[in-house]
Formats: C-alpha cells, sequence, structure tokens
C-alpha cells in the first residue's frame, strides 16, 4: 500500500495529549521513564507480584501507577469514567474483563455472566462500540490444547467442550440479541485452531447480515494471512459476513520457545519485516472485500495506521465508515489514537478492567511489552518528554 499524502500527522501532540493535564502529564512522564529502564522494570514487576503473593497492602500503590496508566477501573462502573472521558474525544471503549486463570466451571460461568454485563453496557452507551472475550476466560486452557492434538478426548473431555462451545454461543447470541460488535480474542498457537472453529461457528450462524461476531487474526505467524483468506472465501460462498480484528500478535517469546522445545515448525514470522508485509497485505485484502468484511486494525503502528488511511482516501472510503475502526490499548499511542479521532476516523481504545490483584497478569504483560518491543517505551517516554517541553512543564 502507497503512503499517499494525507492530511493526518501523529506528531500532533498538542492532540495527543489533550485529555491530560499538566499533573496528569508529570505522573505520565514519571511511570514511563521507570519503564524505559529495563532493570528497574524488572525488579519493579518481580517487586509487585511478590508484596501481592504475600499479601502486602500494596493495592493502592499499584492501583495509583501502572494500574490507572493501563486499567479503566475495577469493575464496570469504575470505568464509567474513561468511557466518559475518551467520548469527550470521539473515541469510543472495548470493556476488556482482563481476570486471568480461572479453572472451575463456575469461574467460566461468572467470567461468561461478566462479558454479558459488558454487552448490556455497550447496547446503552454511544461510546462503546465492542465487546470482548478470551475463549480461555469461559474454558479451560489445557483442554482447549487437547481438542487442537484431537487425541485422546475423554467423554469428559467432549461433554467439557461441549459446555464451552454453549458459553461462547450464549455470549454470542447475546451479542446479536443487543446489536453490539464483540471480538474473540486470539491466543497461542496451539489453541487457536478450535478458536478459531468456534469464531467461524459464530459468524456463520450471527453474521447473516451484519457483522456482529469478530474473529482475531495474529499477523507475526506466517499461517494467519491464507486463514484470513479462507474465511472470506467460506463467508461469501455461505452468505454471512466476517467480522475481522487484524493484529501483529502477543505471544512471540513464549511461541518460539515451545516451538523450539517440542520441535516443530516455529509458528512465527522469521522477522518482523514478513510481519509487517502480512499485517498490511491482511488489511488490504479486508479493503478489497469490504463488501463481505468488517474489520478493526488494531495497531500500535504508526506506518500501518497510516497507510491504512490513505488507502481508505485513495477508494472513496468516508473515514468514519462503520465497517472500518482503528484500535489502540489504554494508556499507549494516544498519539495515534487521539490524532485519528481528529481526523475523523472511527477509533476505539481496548480499556483492561478487574480487581487489582487479579489484573496484575496483564500488567506485567504490558510492562513487559512495553519494555521489550523495540523502542516502544522509549517511543511513548520521548512523545511524553516532547509534550513536557511544549507545554514548558518543570
Amino acid at each position: 500500500m502507497a503512503n499517499d499524502p494525507i492530511n493526518l500527522s501523529f506528531d500532533n501532540l498538542e492532540v495527543a495529549f489533550a485529555s491530560k493535564t499538566n499533573a496528569q502529564l508529570r505522573k505520565t512522564y514519571w511511570l514511563f521513564a521507570a519503564m524505559n529502564n529495563t532493570g528497574l522494570m524488572n525488579f519493579g514487576t518481580s517487586a509487585m507480584q511478590t508484596a501481592l503473593n504475600w499479601r502486602l497492602p500494596i493495592n493502592g500503590l499499584v492501583k495509583a501507577t501502572i494500574f490507572e496508566q493501563f486499567c479503566g477501573g475495577e469493575d464496570i462502573n469504575e470505568c464509567q469514567k474513561t468511557v466518559d472521558e475518551l467520548g469527550k474525544f470521539n473515541i469510543g471503549t472495548i470493556l476488556d474483563y482482563s481476570v486471568e486463570g480461572e479453572k472451575s466451571e463456575a469461574g467460566f460461568d461468572a467470567t461468561m455472566r461478566e462479558i454479558m454485563a459488558t454487552i448490556d453496557k455497550a447496547a446503552t452507551s454511544k461510546h462503546i462500540p465492542f465487546s470482548v472475550f478470551k475463549v480461555t476466560g469461559v474454558g479451560n486452557f489445557d483442554l482447549l490444547a487437547k481438542v487442537q492434538e484431537a487425541k485422546n478426548m475423554t467423554d469428559a473431555d467432549l461433554k467439557a467442550f461441549d459446555r464451552v462451545r454453549n458459553r461462547v454461543q450464549t455470549i454470542c447470541a447475546y451479542a446479536a440479541k443487543h446489536k453490539v460488535r464483540i471480538f474473540i480474542d486470539a491466543e497461542e498457537s496451539w489453541i487457536q485452531q478450535p478458536i478459531d472453529q468456534l469464531a467461524d461457528e459464530m459468524m456463520a450462524e450471527f453474521n447473516r447480515e451484519e457483522a456482529i461476531v469478530y474473529n482475531t487474526y495474529q499477523f507475526y505467524r506466517w499461517a494467519t494471512l491464507p486463514t484470513l483468506q479462507q474465511a472470506v472465501f467460506e463467508a461469501k460462498s455461505k452468505g454471512y459476513q466476517v467480522g475481522a480484528k487484524l493484529v501483529r500478535g502477543a505471544y512471540m517469546e513464549k511461541e518460539r520457545a515451545r516451538a523450539a522445545a517440542n520441535k516443530y515448525a516455529d509458528p512465527i514470522q522469521p522477522n518482523k519485516k514478513a510481519s509487517d508485509e502480512d499485517y498490511d497485505k491482511g488489511v488490504l485484502f479486508c479493503l478489497e472485500n469490504l463488501d463481505t468484511v468488517a474489520f478493526c486494525a488494531g495497531t500500535h503502528n504508526e506506518n500501518s495506521s497510516l497507510q491504512l488511511a490513505a488507502e481508505m482516501k485513495k477508494r472513496g472510503i468516508a473515514p468514519n465508515n462503520p465497517r472500518v475502526f482503528f484500535a489502540q490499548l489504554l494508556g499507549m499511542s494516544d498519539n495515534i489514537s487521539y490524532n485519528l479521532a481528529k481526523a475523523g476516523y472511527n477509533v476505539a481504545k481496548y480499556v483492561p478492567y478487574g480487581p487489582v490483584a487479579a489484573v496484575m497478569p496483564y500488567l506485567m504483560r504490558r510492562a513487559q511489552e512495553n519494555t521489550s518491543i523495540a523502542g516502544q517505551s522509549s517511543r511513548e517516554f520521548s512523545l511524553i518528554t516532547r509534550e513536557r517541553e511544549r507545554r514548558k512543564i518543570q
């Protein structure tokens, strides 16, 4: 995709940080200064986890720092302030219940009810364009791995997977009833096949008139582009719509390590360039099939975002076309989110929420991601530093 010159820049920091007061900007500056220090970040996250494991009273500290940056609140009601703040700048909220590690049937049922509560919230708010869930929130991880291996499945396993399918179907039916679009998040490659299968089944059932159910496609895997193309081919032949969330991916180190340990072909692209190229090909493919596909470009990559905006302009697709969304995580890449929204594009932020201790695995990943992704924390820190200088904040 060629980068056409368009009136869009991610360097407008006045727009990017318009929602932050001077005090908030100072606080964000010091947080990212810490996250930009790998040694300090590793020590801090380890110390926080230890303190939580020992049940030391640090919830207040966590909530006032890293939790406040990347999460909306401890429950749906606490997230309302974030929903309202983002909404002032025409940015939507995607409420993401980020409690992980449920193992029991009762826990899976409770998570299902919580996801349905986010759908209720979305149905009554003009600022919440999507809901989202992980299949591992409503089903056992090891069971999904067993389903993918397709061997040694007991009657109990088959019944357990039926319960997983029923929960997924219940959530998607509830979303369809309330006309709320819902993302099914991607997960590790060794459980992704049954997730794709469930997503395809749900799209075939609920996307007859419009895209309600969205599957997620991780383009740091070399098999993803053909998977997306096949999903669209199936939808065209069977007369339903595809909802697609396009991301690069979130489990690279884990994927490579497992492939090496178990001596199977590495599912991850050979390098970042290949991931970027396939991601942009996937976006272009969606635009070429916009009669069948509604999609969300979930990316913190400035170039990919500019290319999508340029391609929309080239094809005469309005910035606010309801079939095209951009999305970023709360607390990251505000220069992309706020400038896109200011230019009239559909933008939403993933807003994780849940009790502080329960959301810690998510927060640890965000901290590690900002430290490990090439230039991510440095970029965020640089943008905040430049805005402090622009405002002449000491």
